[in-house]
């Protein structure tokens, strides 16, 4: 029962986040904004949502260490699987992504994540300071595609395939109310599991509810793939990364301390590091993801995974 249910608030989960997903892309589409601050600001933040909700009702629940869990293994599988997954099927050309400050700005946040979790937990100050940090990359980001003007044909292209107000405000109001729902199907039932196994909240976050909640950002993923919009890509996966970091930790820490189990000081911070410092070359130097690399991300992931399970 327990899993069925588990396996319910993912399917909810992920539903909600792609009506969440469609009604942002749409409403930024009739607002004019360019591909590369959509992906980076309203898709992130959209798919990032799961991780907000469940972090926050882990917290509330009683089990921080689920919420800790979900965002550092959300960011881990973000790169290795959500990115790996799509490049080992087919590749992706990013020389035309231009994504190295947004790069460089997870880099340097996920560093201070890192540091403020050697304290052995988040306080509220910490949350505040990771808020900060949040607002000035948004401000930032939008002062830097503001430079950027976008082609009126574009713009006209926009608007023709967004959906009415009112189809975009439906996929809003669905996207926030099943959010909630799968959210608390999913922590409610991954903790009962968690305590049946004898496996920790920090597990259970690190795996499955990681995994769940990176679903949207892989269907967004390989949607973009398809279509070859490597600025989507790339944009959605380092903004996604960076909200966990800053707003989901930095919201939650402002409910309740979140202690930081010592097992992520060990190891899991150092492969979330590891794992963003791996695309460097590719993003800094324009390399283009080949299945290859695809395939290299792919098997780190599956390493990753046996070395924690085990």
């Amino acid at each position: 029962m327990f899993w069925a249910l588990s396996f319910l608030g993912l399917f909810l989960l992920l539903i909600s986040g792609d009506f969440l997903v469609r009604g942002a892309i749409q409403l930024s589409n009739r607002m004019g904004v360019s591909p590369l601050l959509v992906s980076l600001t309203v898709v992130a933040f959209g798919t990032s949502a799961p991780e907000l909700i469940v972090a926050i009702k882990a917290t509330l629940s009683g089990s921080p260490g689920l919420a800790l869990g979900n965002v550092v293994g959300s960011n881990i599988a973000n790169i290795l699987l959500v990115l790996g997954l799509p490049t080992l099927i087919m590749g992706l050309k990013n020389n035309i992504a231009d994504t190295k400050r947004s790069f460089s700005f997870m880099i340097v946040a996920s560093v201070l994540f890192i540091v403020f979790g050697m304290s052995g937990s988040f306080s509220w100050i910490y949350g505040v300071i990771l808020l900060s940090l949040l607002a000035f990359f948004l401000l930032d980001t939008l002062r830097q595609n503001s430079k950027k003007a976008l082609n009126s044909e574009i713009l006209e292209s926009q608007q023709k395939i967004s959906h009415s107000w009112w189809t975009i405000t439906l996929f809003l109001i669905l996207g926030s109310i099943g959010l909630p729902l799968g959210a608390d199907l999913l922590v409610t039932n991954a903790s009962a599991l968690a305590k049946g196994y004898g496996v920790s909240d920090a597990i259970v976050g690190l795996t499955l509810v990681a995994i769940g909640t990176s679903l949207p950002e892989l269907a967004t993923t390989f949607v973009a793939f398809v279509r070859k919009k490597a600025e989507v890509v790339l944009g959605n996966l380092i903004g996604s990364n960076i909200f966990n970091l800053l707003a989901i930790i930095g919201i939650t820490s402002l409910i309740s301390p979140v202690p930081v189990d010592p097992i992520f000081i060990k190891f899991d911070f150092w492969v979330m590091l590891g794992a963003s410092a791996l695309i460097a070359p590719f993003i800094l130097l324009n390399i283009q993801f080949n299945r290859l690399s695809g395939f290299l991300f792919i098997a780190l992931y599956i390493s990753y995974l046996t070395v924690i399970l085990k």
